[in-house]
């Protein structure tokens, strides 16, 4: 009487695949982004001094307009930087086609390149790719996608109309009753705000990217 043949046992923890995303990395950089807009929301001045009606008057020429907007640049950079943010927010969800190619370009971003692991090759169509290759796909992609689409100039749009908005303001806004704090220098206007959230959420960015080279 011949024995029952065995089934082959399959090791569940050497077939077990690789998460597609490196979750730590990724979680890294959600928690300094995160830290980077608290820090940055903390210097947000009230909004209804922003809007005090009887702050506002007629400058008297040129240069006290641009007087005034570095003032109210300096003071008011992250409720400014909202309002930026709002028109161009606005702007692409008016125009769904568009932020679903950003959605997908940021995507394509995140999970093919940035957060991917690091030990996981990409394969696409039964060809391996490496960290080189898809790196210049993903930027050749980029410029095709924003330069030379619909997109880009949506995008410049709308920053030329939240900019326009933000200088408007700023230039009829009497900023006699402002006060900057004593650490905090008098240029450090809406693009050094920019610049440093900017440098934070780069600098997050770049010790993912270290960690794969």
């Amino acid at each position: 009487m011949s024995s029952p043949a065995t089934l082959p046992v399959t090791n569940q923890q050497a077939t077990q695949s690789q998460p597609p995303i490196n979750t730590p990395a990724f979680r890294t950089f959600l928690s300094r982004l995160s830290s980077s807009l608290r820090a940055s929301l903390s210097q947000r001045r009230p909004w209804l001094e922003l809007i005090d009606r009887t702050s506002f008057a007629r400058p008297d020429s040129l240069t006290d307009s641009i007087s005034r907007i570095r003032k109210n640049l300096a003071y008011f950079k992250v409720n400014y930087a909202a309002i930026v943010s709002l028109v161009l927010a606005f702007s692409l969800l008016s125009h769904p086609f568009s932020l679903l190619v950003l959605l997908s370009l940021l995507g394509a971003w995140m999970f093919l390149y940035l957060f991917r692991s690091s030990d996981q090759p990409l394969v696409i169509f039964g060809r391996s790719f490496s960290d080189r290759e898809t790196l210049l796909g993903l930027v050749v992609t980029t410029v095709v996608v924003v330069f030379m689409t619909s997109v880009g100039s949506l995008l410049t749009s709308a920053l030329t109309v939240g900019v326009a908005v933000v200088c408007l303001h700023g230039a009829f806004r009497v900023p006699d009753d402002l006060f900057l704090d004593e650490q905090e220098p008098a240029n450090a206007g809406l693009l050094s705000f920019i610049g440093n959230s900017a440098a934070a959420t780069s600098a997050a960015a770049a010790s993912v990217v270290a960690g794969r080279v």
